[in-house]
C-alpha cells in the first residue's frame, strides 16, 4: 500500500491540479497481481510489455547489457510513448471474472498442497511401512479406504493382524467392487515380509559370558530406534490430520487417539482438533 500510494503522490505532484487519470500511461512488465489491478481501478492506462521486448528496445541506448533498475524504467517510460501502438493494452477484468480467477489459484494451491503432503506421506512409508506402499498400490494413498485403514492399523505389526471383514467393511465404504478378492490380496500383502526399520527398543542387558558391545554400535541403535518412533509418529499424524471423517464416533476416536499419541503436545493435536471439531 506504501508503494502505490507513492506512485499516486508522485503522479499528482507531476499532473497537476486538472489531472485526467486516463492520461497517465503506464508501462509495466506484467499483466497481473494486485499492483496491476490497482493501476487499472486508479483509471490508468496500463500496458504490459514482455521482458524479451524491454531488453531488445534497451540495445537502442547501449549493448553491454548490464542490469539497471533506472535503465529498466527508463526503457519502459520510452517503449509506451513511442511505440504504445504496437503495445497491448491491459483490460481490467470485471469481479466475476477476478472471482473465478481467485477461486481457480486457491484451487490449485490446494491440489499442490495436498500433493506435498502425499508426497511426504508416501517417503515416510517407503522408510518405515513399505508393506503398505504395496498392499495399497490398486487403492492409491489417496483414496478414502487407503486412508481409512492406514489410521486403522498405521505400523507394521498393527496392519497384520487387520482381518478379511475389517479390511472388506473399509472397501464397502469407499465403494468398490471385488471386494472379496482385494481384500485377500491386500491381507497377503500386509502380512509378508518386508524390509524396514526394526522396531524401537530399550536398552539390551549385557550378556554374562560375550563382551559388551561397543559404544558406537550401542548409540547407533539407540538413534535407529528414536528414528524408528519418529517415523511412526509422524505417519500416524499425517493421516489423523488428512484422513477425511467417517462419523462423529470416529472423530472422536481419533481426537482421543492422537491425544494419547502425543500427551500434553498441544502443537501436534491443535491443528487436527480445530480440523474436525
Amino acid at each position: 500500500m506504501d508503494g502505490i500510494a507513492k506512485l499516486h503522490e508522485l503522479v499528482a505532484k507531476q499532473g497537476g491540479q486538472k489531472l485526467d487519470p486516463s492520461a497517465v500511461i503506464v508501462g509495466i512488465e506484467t499483466d497481473r497481481g494486485p499492483w496491476v489491478q490497482a493501476l487499472i481501478a486508479a483509471g490508468y492506462q496500463v500496458y504490459a510489455i514482455n521482458p524479451r521486448q524491454a531488453a531488445r528496445f534497451k540495445e537502442r541506448y547501449g549493448t553491454s547489457g548490464a542490469k539497471s533498475d533506472k535503465g529498466d524504467a527508463h526503457a519502459l517510460a520510452d517503449m509506451v510513448r513511442i511505440d504504445r501502438d504496437q503495445l497491448r493494452p491491459i483490460a481490467g477484468d470485471s469481479e466475476q471474472a477476478q472471482a473465478i480467477e481467485v477461486v481457480a489459484r486457491a484451487h490449485q494451491t490446494l491440489i499442490w498442497e495436498r500433493t506435498r503432503i502425499f508426497q511426504r506421506l508416501r517417503h515416510a512409508l517407503r522408510e518405515y511401512f513399505p508393506a503398505a506402499l504395496d498392499a495399497y498400490a490398486d487403492l492409491t494413498l489417496l483414496g478414502a479406504d487407503a486412508l481409512e485403514l492406514l489410521v486403522k492399523a498405521p505400523t507394521p505389526q498393527a496392519a497384520a493382524k487387520l482381518t478379511h471383514a475389517q479390511i472388506t467393511a473399509a472397501l464397502a465404504r469407499a465403494r468398490r467392487r471385488n471386494r472379496t478378492a482385494k481384500a485377500a490380496v491386500i491381507q497377503t500383502a500386509l502380512r509378508e515380509q518386508h524390509l524396514g526399520l526394526a522396531p524401537p527398543s530399550g536398552p539390551r542387558p549385557p550378556a554374562p559370558g560375550p563382551p559388551v558391545p561397543h559404544p558406537d554400535r550401542q548409540r547407533g541403535a539407540r538413534r535407529a530406534g528414536r528414528k524408528t518412533s519418529s517415523i511412526s509418529h509422524n505417519v500416524e499424524l499425517i493421516l489423523l490430520t488428512f484422513s477425511p471423517p467417517l462419523s462423529t464416533a470416529c472423530v472422536r476416536a481419533k481426537r482421543a487417539y492422537a491425544v494419547a499419541r502425543c500427551p500434553g503436545s498441544v502443537t501436534c493435536t491443535s491443528s487436527w482438533s480445530a480440523k474436525f471439531a
